[in-house]
């Protein structure tokens, strides 16, 4: 049922609370058990001085040295991807868009394929995953562009072509690794913030919140392109303009989302649709609301990757475990 519009503002109000309890819950959960008192008091203590002698020094490493890198992190990443989903199905028109649909996936393998395999004569891992995503992007649009416009199909089909060129070059790095190159290709592809740290949170903060602010922004004008070309004009809009202003902006969110953590497929897919489901096709609405969305979902997926087993599942394959039921239950029962 699709909320009314003071329903949606109150979802919008509920939402964040409902991602306060979840980054609650990851920051207690885990092998290290923290109760939530610990958890406040150390708070506290960021800001008042003195630590409290129930928190001992292992307690504030493993909170804030750790966790709350990762939980930061998973927050921004669901928040780009969801966002970057939001932007590409409405500039297309397809529901099946998703923010790795024109390379950028394909890209950020290749550039961290090549980081891992030639550590001394190339760029560290996440700098070259990120100029090579971004570089796939380029492509698929330059291929498509044809006297001026840029086809919606044309656009989709060179970056099956761009990502399926990139996707090879991947698979020949792979094939003339060592075998601990191999495996760290492999385990980078399957997505995971293992490797979370204060840097990586900075770096993504600032680029995907300006990023989904701009979106955000013109959140109306999606709205407008989603009719169409022909209509988008008739009503005084400039589609191949706006169109790539959200191709950049959500293609660089989700590169430096992809750079910092690897692959992590269906959040961009997925939360859109559910958000739709919720408030209805206005997209002023769907992208905030898709945006924490995605980051409840990522950290949620993130807390179990590290708590089902002794050993980290990368999250990759837990967002798909659980991302592919809902998908099937929207094919299934509706239209």
């Amino acid at each position: 049922m699709i909320f009314k519009t003071d329903k949606r503002k109150i979802l919008l109000a509920t939402l964040p609370l409902i991602l306060l309890g979840v980054v609650i819950f990851a920051f207690t959960a885990g092998n290290y058990h923290i109760s939530a008192s610990k958890l406040l008091a150390s708070l506290l203590a960021k800001f008042y001085g003195s630590l409290p002698d129930t928190i001992t020094k292992t307690d504030e490493v493993i909170l804030w040295s750790i966790r709350a890198p990762r939980v930061l992190m998973a927050i921004f990443v669901g928040f780009a991807l969801s966002v970057a989903g939001t932007a590409y199905q409405g500039c297309f028109r397809n529901p099946l868009v998703e923010p790795f649909m024109l390379g950028a996936s394909a890209g950020a393998a290749f550039g961290a394929a090549l980081g891992i395999i030639f550590p001394k004569f190339f760029l560290a891992i996440q700098v070259s995953a990120f100029i090579f995503s971004l570089t796939a992007v380029a492509l698929s649009y330059f291929l498509a562009k044809r006297k001026g416009e840029t086809p919606t199909v044309g656009l989709i089909l060179s970056g099956v072509i761009v990502g399926s060129i990139f996707g090879s070059f991947v698979s020949i790095l792979k094939y003339v690794s060592e075998d601990t190159q191999l495996r760290e290709i492999t385990f980078w592809m399957m997505g995971g913030l293992y490797y979370s740290n204060w840097s990586d949170v900075a770096v993504n903060a600032v680029v995907v919140s300006i990023c989904l602010i701009i979106i955000w922004i013109l959140g109306w004008k999606l709205n407008i392109l989603s009719m169409g070309d022909e209509e988008a004009r008739s009503l005084g809009v400039n589609p191949e303009k706006y169109k790539l202003i959200f191709i950049i902006t959500a293609t660089l969110a989700t590169s430096v989302c992809v750079s910092s953590v690897g692959i992590i497929a269906w959040i961009g897919l997925m939360m859109p649709h559910a958000a739709r489901l919720i408030t209805g096709p206005d997209n002023r609405y769907v992208i905030p609301v898709s945006a924490i969305m995605g980051a409840i979902y990522l950290v949620i997926c993130d807390t179990l990757s590290r708590t089902l087993t002794q050993s980290e599942i990368p999250l990759g394959i837990i967002s798909s475990i659980m991302g592919a039921p809902f998908l099937i239950w929207l094919l299934r029962n509706k239209k």
